[in-house]
């Protein structure tokens, strides 16, 4: 099976042009044959794309690209239950489900699971694959050698798994919004605080540390994942899909610099220093797939 880059969908609040404006590049200027698109963090957010999907969808598929719509991944209210109700049981759109009311919706059809679903053992994939499930993209946190247990368990499954290999982790989500409580609002009277932060807003230790992101109710990492040196290593235990999570500067690089990769055009040492000239101001880390935390990163390329 031949290697894929896959393209996750937006996590952050970008302006709705901003947002048509980035899927219509991804559209026309990379090599990504997998988008997924939807609202997977807040559903307050979702109506400020509205006007802009049916024109991102139309020049995503007039460039080739297979489209999934994503769920959303904290449901708590009657409005995330609509949400959820109206993406799963869209006609004619495969769905990815980051929560399992979305499951609920499908009826055991065919669907992706996403990263903000837990899989972290055989159990898991196989209840997941028996519901309809063709694809997995696995937690970010899961090391190297758990990832070839479940890649080997998903073989005779008939189910594809998928790793994120690029872009800042999803590490919680809470039914609170950090974001709103920083600037002293509530989460429904928010006013979308967090379009202020394109990429997140960074969260300090009280010594003045770069810690973690925050984006509306979900915690990310301050690093960036950088897994451009294990591709080789991912394919020799049956990974084949490497999904990018986007973020407002880098990306497009990002892309370009993995299928070079991918494709024998450059080393992972020449993507590093490309990425790292075009990246969000924060140092790359690769520790959860060593085993090791999170934020470290192993290699003899500096990360910085």
């Amino acid at each position: 099976m031949s290697a894929q880059l896959t393209l996750g969908p937006v996590q952050y609040n970008w302006a709705p042009e901003d947002w048509r404006d980035f899927y219509f590049k991804i559209a026309d200027e990379t090599p990504v044959k997998t988008v997924f698109i939807g609202e997977v963090i807040c559903s307050k957010r979702a109506p400020l794309y509205d006007n802009q999907l049916p024109d991102v969808v139309e020049r995503l598929h007039d460039a080739g690209k297979h489209v999934i719509f994503s769920t959303l991944s904290e449901v708590t209210t009657d409005i995330d239950r609509r949400l959820v109700k109206r993406v799963a049981i869209s006609e004619g759109f495969p769905i990815e489900a980051n929560d399992v009311s979305a499951l609920q919706q499908m009826a055991k059809g065919p669907h992706h699971i996403g990263p903000l679903m837990n899989c972290y053992n055989e159990e898991a994939l196989e209840v997941y694959a028996a519901n309809g499930a063709t694809t997995i993209c696995l937690n970010p946190e899961i090391p190297r050698d758990g990832l070839a247990a479940l890649a080997q368990a998903a073989e005779p499954l008939g189910v594809e798994l998928e790793v994120q290999v690029y872009g800042r982790v999803s590490l919680a989500l809470s039914a609170r919004c950090y974001h709103a409580r920083a600037h002293n609002r509530t989460k429904d009277s928010c006013l979308f605080v967090c379009d202020e932060d394109p990429d997140g807003m960074r969260l300090d230790t009280l010594e003045g540390d770069k810690f973690l992101t925050v984006n509306g109710i979900q915690t990310q990492s301050h690093s960036v994942l950088n897994l451009i040196d294990c591709l080789d290593d991912l394919q020799s235990i049956g990974v084949n899909r490497f999904r990018i999570s986007p973020q407002s500067v880098g990306t497009f690089t990002a892309i370009h610099a993995f299928n070079d990769v991918l494709n024998g055009r450059i080393s992972p040492s020449e993507a590093l220093k490309k990425m790292r000239d075009d990246c969000v101001d924060a140092p790359f880390s690769n520790g959860f797939y060593h085993q090791r935390p999170g934020y470290e990163w192993h290699d003899k390329v500096p990360a910085e």
